[in-house]
């Protein structure tokens, strides 16, 4: 049976985004810029959906993400309430690294920041979760879905989707680009940014 359609959506920026800081399970807003880039997806929603309230709509329930879909909703013009939330969508945790940059991570402690590069995919941050656990999430929510769904998760989950439905190397997975103003559709092993 074919896969159907997904469009994806990263939630719109935050300050911390804007500062670098990795945000992981912390539940930081949208700012200003992000709220103006989940309205252009919500747009871009529009042109692509024939009719929007033929499908299911889905969200972390961080609240960065819950923001997102609410103003995307009411930009494809549906009520912004109406969605579920699924915490296999949660970001990946980054333990007692949020809240911090990559900078001060590497100042502070060299050696887990080194271990966490030497390690990649499958590099578990104290107190946190490997890209590998994130992807064990990932693959067990997409087996869910059933008919066409707007998903609004994060940049984690957004490159494990991606990674998984390509068939790319873990390692491959980690670079990938988690724009917050494009929308990711996914149609059958097919994958594009509008």
């Amino acid at each position: 049976m074919a896969r159907p359609p997904i469009y994806f959506l990263r939630h719109g920026e935050t300050e911390w985004n804007a500062a670098g800081k990795l945000q992981g399970r912390l539940d930081i807003p949208l700012n200003l810029k992000g709220r103006g880039q989940a309205k252009r997806n919500g747009g871009v929603l529009a042109e692509l959906l024939a009719d929007p309230r033929a499908l299911a709509y889905v969200a972390s329930p961080l609240m960065r993400t819950r923001q997102t879909m609410e103003i995307a909703r009411e930009t494809v013009g549906l009520p912004e309430r109406g969605f579920d939330t699924d915490d296999r969508l949660l970001e990946i945790s980054f333990g007692s690294w949020e809240g911090r940059s990559w900078s001060e991570i590497k100042r502070d402690n060299a050696q887990q920041y080194e271990a966490r590069h030497a390690a990649g995919f499958d590099h578990v941050v104290p107190g946190g979760e490997s890209y590998a656990m994130v992807m064990a999430r990932v693959v067990s929510w997409l087996a869910s879905v059933t008919r066409p769904t707007v998903v609004v998760s994060h940049g984690g989950v957004m490159r494990c989707l991606r990674g998984h439905v390509l068939g790319l190397p873990n390692e491959a997975i980690l670079h990938l680009e988690v724009p917050q103003d494009k929308v990711m559709l996914i149609e059958g092993g097919a994958v594009r940014l509008v």
